[in-house]
């Protein structure tokens, strides 16, 4: 035996997609229904572990066996409920995950959907859905049922059959994807990678569930008092419904269309303090503001999400955003916590968990503020250890200046690293130590370094706050053009790498642009990055449009998660370029981390978390091997900051 595909269908009482699947596998009620396998490359055999038949001593050897790659489509979900059903820990460095090597082509993280894309002879049975909710999840207890909880195999043997054959056919179409992805395999540094982030996963993170449950609480005691407020001052039935407030505005004089969270902030900029009326309708929107943020639902995904141990697992997917590789957050979305700006965090978490809702009360006037920037803080190290934090300084900016070789901001990163002080020096051409914190310049440098590094204009810098920190509409445009003469390499490289792929789309072939490789494959325009690894356009089109002008097109995800036509241009490819090597910094960090025995509990976008004993691991160490550029990127200068806390900030 080589290889072992395998789809398991399971039950549990708990709430797979809301929690994760290890509380999901832990549950008393968790049970492997049925395992359906296929050895090498034989047929396709299911064991209904349901009605008492036993799994083969060569399928049960070969789990067990390192040497023989287990491949599943998402293996984490078959590998963990597995370790589960033969209570040990099974490790990842065996297993193979399908799921994710569609990801790496830039394919969906679902099934039925690369079936569909790949336009493969067999599909997923579109009756799975109702088939697992009816056999897999617990059930409504009524009188026609018999009062059951759940659904067994005698309770409807014809749905219980094609269940059956549900589990069989998703083998034989994770088969068909891998054989038709073979030529395309992950390399051996991407499988090692996927290995470390399983056992990233299954190491997780504690958190302080006192702090987690106080702050629900706390939420609710807000909440309530502030939703009594609400009513006695509008004397409406629910202040927090939209259209019962948007009434009273209207009574007000006030007609408004929306009472999102910008358009409440504006209308209350608009309030002055001039009336008693004015005064009341500022206070009913602040209060609208409060009632409507929505930090709490992460206190209660982790609430749902941990473990016996207190420890959250699954926080990570591998290659979760596929046009870049990078992580993508799962459960909780670490990826997207608030960040902390209160002065006395200790203070402020030992209140939290004491339910001292008074004493908040006369500190903070935005309690729900206060219970968001906390958030992070309820990720803690275990007894006798704690975090050390390293992150990776101005990485994209760096990675840019490298690719393109604009040696101004090599210069800067080598020495002080103040790049907003030297951009804007660049850029409006007077001396860098002219430019202080405080400085205007250095104002219009920062937003034009935050917002124009990928072909961004002035409605770049719009949405970067431009206007908000005190700039005017008329001189966007300047600091756009400013910026541009600044940079003359990187605008270059952006073009370049947008002639570039129309280039291999519409003649084949390949084109080297600096350090950056394009070809094209199967219908697939490639993208080989310095570290070798491959960013992927499915059916990459070039579009004649209006006056000449070429427009790339291909096939991917959109917004809204959907299979569809999308879009890109010449500084967009460079964004997911450079994010890309940024991603493969981190993989080769976290790696050498780990082989010198750090344990990583958690990174956050180019952040590392480490959970160590006091005293123990060195933030020194742990930044030196940061800083050490990889063989491929010589010549990338990176500075990487760091500090030790007891729980996790920001």
């Amino acid at each position: 035996m080589k290889t072992l595909a395998i789809d398991i269908e399971t039950y549990s009482d708990i709430d797979l997609k809301r929690s994760g699947v290890y509380p999901y596998a832990a549950s008393d009620s968790f049970e492997i229904l049925l395992f359906a396998y296929v050895v090498d490359e034989g047929e396709v055999k299911v064991v209904d572990l349901a009605k008492g038949e036993e799994l083969p001593q060569e399928v049960v050897d070969g789990i067990k066996d390192e040497k023989v790659i287990k491949s599943a489509f998402n293996a984490a979900f078959e590998r963990v409920c597995l370790s589960c059903y033969r209570g040990e820990y099974l490790s990842p460095k065996s297993w193979r995950c399908t799921a994710v090597q569609a990801a790496s082509l830039s394919l969906p993280f679902s099934l039925e959907d690369v079936g569909h894309v790949l336009h493969l002879e067999k599909q997923k049975l579109g009756e799975g859905k109702e088939l697992i909710k009816y056999f897999s999840m617990p059930c409504k207890s009524t009188k026609a049922n018999g009062n059951r909880i759940r659904n067994l195999p005698q309770d409807d043997e014809e749905k219980w059959e094609l269940f059956k054959e549900y589990c069989k056919r998703d083998v034989e179409v994770e088969r068909l994807i891998s054989k038709r992805l073979s030529r395309y395999p992950l390399s051996l540094k991407e499988e090692e990678a996927y290995e470390l982030d399983q056992e990233i996963n299954d190491r997780g993170v504690l958190v302080d569930m006192n702090l987690v449950n106080s702050a629900i609480a706390m939420d609710e005691l807000f909440k309530g008092a502030a939703l009594n407020k609400a009513k006695n001052l509008t004397c409406l039935e629910n202040p927090n419904s939209p259209t019962q407030l948007k009434t009273w505005l209207k009574d007000r004089g006030m007609e408004v269309d929306s009472l999102s969270k910008k358009s409440v902030e504006e209308l209350m900029a608009l309030k002055g303090e001039r009336s008693e009326s004015d005064a009341s309708i500022k206070e009913v929107l602040n209060l609208r503001l409060q009632l409507s943020k929505t930090s709490i639902k992460k206190y209660e995904a982790i609430e749902r999400s941990a473990c016996l141990d207190k420890r959250v697992r699954g926080l990570f997917q591998f290659y979760g955003a596929n046009r870049t590789g990078r992580w993508a957050g799962r459960l909780v979305q670490v990826q997207n916590l608030p960040q902390n700006h209160l002065k006395n965090l200790d203070l402020t978490r030992s209140l939290v968990k004491e339910g001292n809702f008074h004493s908040l009360n006369l500190l903070y006037d935005n309690l729900p503020g206060v219970l968001s920037e906390l958030i992070r803080t309820t990720f803690i190290p275990k007894e006798n250890h704690t975090f050390l934090v390293a992150d990776y300084s101005a990485i994209e900016a760096r990675v840019i200046a490298w690719l393109a070789m604009e040696t101004w901001r090599l210069e800067v990163f080598k020495t002080h690293g103040k790049i907003y002080e030297a951009s804007a020096s660049k850029m409006f051409k007077v001396p860098m130590d002219s430019i202080t914190k405080d400085s205007p310049l250095r104002q219009k440098g920062k937003v034009a370094e935050l917002a124009l590094g990928y072909g961004g204009s002035v409605g770049a810098l719009t949405a970067m706050g431009a206007l908000e920190k005190g700039l005017t509409a008329e001189e966007l445009p300047g600091i756009v053009e400013a910026w541009r003469r600044a940079n003359p390499n990187i605008t270059k490289l952006w073009w370049n790498i947008g002639k570039a792929a129309i280039m291999v789309i519409t003649r084949g072939g390949q084109v080297q642009v600096g350090r950056i490789n394009l070809f094209y494959q199967d219908g697939i325009m490639f993208i080989t990055l310095p570290s070798g690894r491959k960013l992927s356009y499915v059916r990459a089109k070039v579009l004649e449009k209006e006056h000449g002008r070429k427009v790339i097109t291909y096939e991917g995800l959109g917004t809204s998660k959907k299979w569809t036509s999308l879009q890109t241009y010449g500084p967009k490819l460079v964004e997911n370029i450079v994010q890309g090597i940024a991603r493969d910094l981190l993989a080769e960090a976290m790696a050498s981390l780990s082989k010198a025995g750090f344990k990583i509990v958690m990174h956050i976008h180019d952040e590392v978390v480490i959970e160590t004993p006091k005293d123990g691991d060195s933030l020194e160490d742990i930044c030196k091997i940061m800083k050490t550029a990889p063989t491929w990127a010589r010549g990338l200068i990176l500075d990487v900051d760091g500090f030790q806390c007891d729980y996790y900030k920001k």
